[in-house]
């Protein structure tokens, strides 16, 4: 996989945007990737240091809408962080 199909977007939400101060960022990712997969495809993309790696799985939720049913597509996030030496991310900075 190209660095590029494995980091899919960062996930901005509220409790993200508290524990960017620590030096932690969150990014869904695709649902194959590894840990190791993922810190290459960082290290690469925006030149930082990733100290460590964590990931969650979520499954897809069962939507209903009238007579039609099915899932929502399942999902994988990666909260990143970063190498005490490492640069900041500026993709966040706006």
């Amino acid at each position: 996989m190209d660095a590029r199909d494995i980091i899919k977007r960062p996930v901005i939400t509220e409790r993200s945007t508290d524990i960017m101060a620590d030096g932690k960022y969150t990014f869904e990712v695709d649902t194959r990737a590894t840990k190791t997969q993922i810190k290459f495809a960082l290290e690469e993309i925006f030149g930082i240091k990733v100290a460590s790696v964590n990931t969650a799985n979520y499954k897809g939720k069962f939507k209903r809408v009238g007579r039609h049913s099915g899932y929502t597509a399942k999902r994988k996030k990666a909260v990143i962080t970063l190498a005490p030496n490492s640069k900041e991310l500026e993709i966040f900075e706006q």
